[in-house]
């Protein structure tokens, strides 16, 4: 599989940690910055990676900034992806097999690297369930059809 990396200025330090994590279990990684502390925007480096989510290079994506939760606002713009911003792996896993997110959003700020790993693991290993799910992962995916109501 192959996954879209990418952090803020906020994140980078974890987001090197992940690639190197992600790696050591096998995994591709396309690396879409940043690369150093100098402040940067977040939107930028999201939709970078979620773009390459949404038109196949990738099948998933991970972003790090200080909460996860403006690289997750900025990915959801982009038309087909499905980002959650996870802070345990009870919420990973909830993202996975019932939201089918494809997109995880990691808090530098608010998430220690042990519990990262546990999401991050968790997020991996969980399957999207479907089934009674799926239907409401429709309508998620029918709202970017919808213009301008």
């Amino acid at each position: 599989m192959k996954i879209a990396v990418a952090s803020d200025h906020a994140g980078w330090q974890d987001k090197v940690w992940l690639v190197e994590y992600l790696e050591s279990l096998g995994y591709e990684v396309v690396d879409f910055g940043t690369d150093s502390a100098e402040p940067c925007d977040y939107p930028d480096l999201a939709a970078r990676a979620a773009a390459a989510v949404a038109d196949g290079r990738c099948e998933q994506a991970m972003l790090v900034c200080g909460t996860g939760i403006g690289m997750s606002i900025a990915a959801n713009k982009v038309r087909g992806i499905r980002a959650a911003a996870c802070q345990c792996a009870d919420g990973a896993r909830f993202s996975r097999a019932h939201n089918a997110a494809n997109t995880l959003c990691l808090g530098s700020r608010l998430t220690g690297r042990e519990t990262m790993r546990r999401i991050v693991d968790t997020w991996l290993s969980t399957e999207v369930e479907g089934g009674r799910h799926a239907r409401r992962v429709d309508k998620i995916n029918a709202l970017d059809e919808r213009e301008g109501d």
